[in-house]
């Protein structure tokens, strides 16, 4: 049985932890001096007040949580924490509604880089800053970080990290107690973006720019600080070290763990989803720009070859970042970069998508469907990296395709009946579900998402957040039988 008071008294704890987060964009609006900084001083002063009425009226029912409370926080996590994080966009932009606000801090956590703001080189560098770094908190996921603090607090995070945490992640510890492993993920994660925001200084970014792009780098959000993303820097180096920590962000965080811990590369060569990971973005990127090419898109084929190495990689790996207006190319390439971005990143990134490793199931399912059918009495097992899948796995992400397909779908339709292009209906809701940001038409690159109606951009969240949330945990809260005994 579900108990809601225990699950929200964990939720009051989060709550309190994530007002100390706009500390930093209050500190940014200090040095700048600019006009934001009421702005961090309502959402501090609104979190933290709402958290403690919440831990004061649920502090008596705090125990331990099990596997269905958890799922529940899950989702209140998500859904939740981002009216607290539109505070301050709100307070500071009166023209915002709640629901472009609601949408843009979704939009941030679950790191999709989908926005509706515009002028983003005029506003306040606090905004921009606390934008980004809800990316960055999004990116490795606020749930991962409570893991590593909630035990000082008395309260066991075990089941939390397994409803959070995308399979096969789940069912194997990188260290022996499970705040380890938060702690080692999450000290993983803030190395390789002080790396990322000391290249891009290197290569000629500012100081806050490096910070803030290094930030929604590693997370694969796609904010800048920039209207024109990185096409504003035109430089080769930058676009170089932002693919490279592309790169990075899309391969499993845990194979990052182990290889940092080992001080070797072999964890890469062992995980299953590397090496296909790693040549699909290559292959891409030389096919797009020879695609490029040859429709006279560019004139030479390295200038080709730096837009599409950017771009496709931005795409596939849901960075959702920009060097060219992508939506102006050929059909065939933009069509391709989405259909990456389904399934080219690895589970346990910051990427989002069904992950290379459901790919790779259904691939060597349907080659053992054809097999059985020439072999009909052959024993036929699915490995991957030499570990036999049981069916139930297999079951289990055929039953995730099932869903997966039908929200886009569902979604898709919605956006149409609601009067928008096919193209644009479709593009938003799998760069929302998959957590990409720029879609095509409407919400191509060079656009936003201020031009949607209400009902229109109240969709879109809903497919980031389930695609944020892999979809069942999501749904297994809205289904009745989840609050029976």
């Amino acid at each position: 049985m579900v108990r809601p008071f225990a699950v929200l008294h964990v939720l009051s704890v989060l709550m309190l932890i994530f007002a100390l987060a706009m500390l930093l964009p209050l500190g940014v609006s200090f040095v700048y001096g600019d006009p934001a900084r009421h702005a961090y001083y309502e959402g501090v002063l609104v979190t933290l007040a709402s958290g403690a009425i919440l831990w004061a009226g649920t502090r008596s029912r705090r125990t331990e949580l099990q596997p269905r409370d958890s799922f529940l926080l899950v989702a209140l996590v998500w859904t939740v924490l981002p009216c607290f994080a539109a505070v301050p966009l709100l307070s500071h932009l009166p023209a915002l509604t709640f629901t472009d606000a609601y949408f843009e801090a979704v939009a941030a956590l679950t790191t999709t880089g989908s926005t509706v703001l515009s002028g983003l080189d005029r506003l306040p560098p606090s905004i921009n800053f606390w934008r980004c770094e809800l990316q960055w908190l999004g990116g490795m996921g606020i749930i991962v970080l409570a893991v590593a603090i909630l035990p000082l607090l008395g309260i066991g995070g075990s089941q939390i990290m397994r409803a959070e945490t995308p399979w096969p992640m789940k069912d194997s510890r990188l260290a022996p107690r499970i705040a380890e492993t938060a702690k080692g993920l999450w000290l993983v994660y803030a190395a390789l973006t002080l790396g990322c925001a000391l290249a891009f200084k290197a290569v000629g970014m500012g100081w806050f720019d490096a910070i803030v792009h290094a930030f929604s780098t590693l997370s694969l959000g796609g904010f800048s600080s920039h209207d024109a993303s990185f096409a504003y820097f035109n430089s080769p180096a930058i676009e170089a070290v932002a693919i490279l920590f592309m790169v990075i962000g899309g391969a499993s965080f845990g194979t990052h763990f182990l290889a940092f811990r080992t001080l070797s590369f072999a964890p890469y060569g062992r995980d299953p989803e590397t090496g296909p990971y790693l040549f699909l973005l290559a292959a891409s990127v030389l096919g797009i720009a020879w695609f490029l090419l040859a429709n006279h898109v560019y004139p030479s084929f390295w200038t080709a070859l730096r837009h599409s190495a950017f771009n496709v990689v931005s795409i596939a790996t849901t960075a959702g970042f920009a060097s060219a207006d992508f939506n102006r190319w050929p059909m065939f390439a933009p069509v391709w970069m989405l259909f990456l971005c389904c399934f080219a990143t690895c589970s346990g990134s910051t990427g989002g998508g069904i992950k290379m490793i459901r790919a790779e199931l259904m691939v060597r399912q349907a080659l053992r469907e054809i097999m059985s059918i020439i072999h009909p009495r052959a024993y036929l097992p699915v490995k991957i990296a030499g570990q036999r899948i049981e069916n139930n796995i297999i079951f289990a992400v055929l039953a995730f395709m099932l869903i997966w397909g039908g929200s886009v779908i569902t979604l898709t339709m919605l956006l149409v009946a609601s009067g928008l292009d096919v193209v644009s209906a479709f593009s938003a809701v799998i760069v929302c579900i998959c957590n990409t940001g720029p879609g095509l038409n409407q919400v191509g690159p060079a656009a936003t998402y201020a031009g949607l109606t209400d009902f229109q951009t109240w969709v879109c969240t809903l497919a980031m957040l389930i695609g944020r949330l892999e979809l069942f945990t999501l749904f297994i809260v809205m289904t009745p039988a989840f609050w029976r005994k």
